[in-house]
C-alpha cells in the first residue's frame, strides 16, 4: 500500500504549516529577510507606508494559514486558501518585482512543490 512509504501524517502537517510560519512570522512579522518589503514596495500605488503595513498584513495571515493547519479544520478549504495564496503572490511578485527575485524560475518550481505537499496534506486530513 502506497501510505506504508508515507512519512507520519503529523509530520506532513508540521512541514506545511512551518513553511507558513517561517515565510510569515519569521520573514514578514519579524523583519527576517528585509528584501521582501523592497518586493511589496514594487507594487504600484504601495508606498514604503503602505507596503509596511501590507507586508505585516500578509504576514499575520501566512502565520494564520500556520495555525489553521496545525487545527485540521476544513483541510480542502486550507488547501485551496493556500493555492491562491501563493499563485496570487507568485504572479505579483512576477508582474511587479521580477527584477528584484534571484530567481524567478526556480520561485516557482519551488511553490509548486510545496503546494504538491499542501495538497498531500489537505488529503490525508487526520493526525494518525
Amino acid at each position: 500500500m502506497i501510505t506504508a512509504l508515507l512519512p507520519p501524517l503529523w509530520l506532513i502537517h508540521v512541514a506545511v504549516a512551518a513553511v507558513w510560519f517561517y515565510e510569515g512570522l519569521w520573514c514578514k512579522l519579524l523583519n527576517g529577510q528585509p528584501r521582501q518589503l523592497r518586493v511589496v514596495e514594487a507594487v504600484p500605488l504601495s508606498g514604503p507606508r503602505v507596503a509596511t503595513k501590507l507586508l505585516k498584513l500578509l504576514g499575520v495571515v501566512e502565520t494564520a494559514i500556520g495555525v489553521w493547519i496545525l487545527t485540521g479544520i476544513a483541510p480542502i478549504l486550507c488547501a485551496v486558501a493556500q493555492t491562491a495564496l501563493l499563485v496570487t503572490l507568485n504572479l505579483c511578485g512576477l508582474i511587479w518585482a521580477r527584477r528584484l527575485i534571484d530567481d524567478p524560475g526556480g520561485m516557482v518550481v519551488k511553490n509548486f512543490a510545496f503546494l504538491v505537499l499542501v495538497w498531500v496534506s489537505a488529503s490525508f486530513p487526520g493526525w494518525r
